[in-house]
């Protein structure tokens, strides 16, 4: 009789324990909607890696449920070219050609794409066209990302600016080598 007493006490704390963590883990998800809710901006700033002079910044902010608008003005590029610009999976320039930044994010495992694909990896923003002074400006809108929530988070993951086009080929988009590096972290007030 004891030995059915101690085991029912522990099948019932089991219960307990397995009722708590499935209840921690919904306010866990909360949480995580809360947070998306209360960060919309995020931002990076670009810096050129060794003997380039890509520079700039890239402003994100979540513009409606489900989408996160970009407007990156970037100088320092080859004039009049595309160059492949992509979210990294790590926020981490410190290698100076910008590997340390790792393979371009993502995150559900799809194939590489340009914007026009369904599919695609979650950093692949297509390219940044420079004008005749090698100033590149792109506005545009994702809904493959979010700034920290659970769907596809980038904060604190790596931005880079390639020397190449992205041409949509596989495995990344043949954009050569990376001429600027950024990180992005939250932004400051409503800027």
């Amino acid at each position: 009789m004891k030995y059915l007493t101690g085991a029912l006490t522990v099948a019932a704390l089991f219960l307990v324990a397995s009722w708590g963590i499935a209840l921690a883990g919904d306010d866990h998800s909360k949480e995580a909607e809360k947070r998306d809710d209360s960060l919309k901006r995020a931002v990076a700033v670009i810096h050129p890696t060794k003997d380039n002079s890509a520079r700039g910044v890239v402003h994100f902010h979540r513009s409606a449920p489900g989408q996160v608008t970009l407007s990156a003005h970037i100088e320092g590029l080859e004039p009049e070219q595309k160059h492949g610009f992509h979210i990294h999976e790590y926020g981490d320039c410190s290698a100076e050609d910008g590997t340390s930044a790792g393979d371009h994010y993502n995150p559900e495992g799809h194939p590489h794409g340009l914007q026009e694909e369904d599919e695609r990896h979650a950093g692949d923003l297509g390219n940044i066209v420079a004008d005749e002074q090698g100033k590149g400006t792109l506005i545009l809108t994702v809904d493959n990302i979010s700034i920290a929530g659970e769907s596809n988070p980038i904060i604190g993951r790596g931005l880079i600016v390639h020397r190449d086009p992205d041409d949509g080929s596989q495995p990344v988009g043949d954009a050569g080598p990376r001429i600027g590096c950024g990180v992005i972290g939250v932004a400051s007030g409503e800027g």
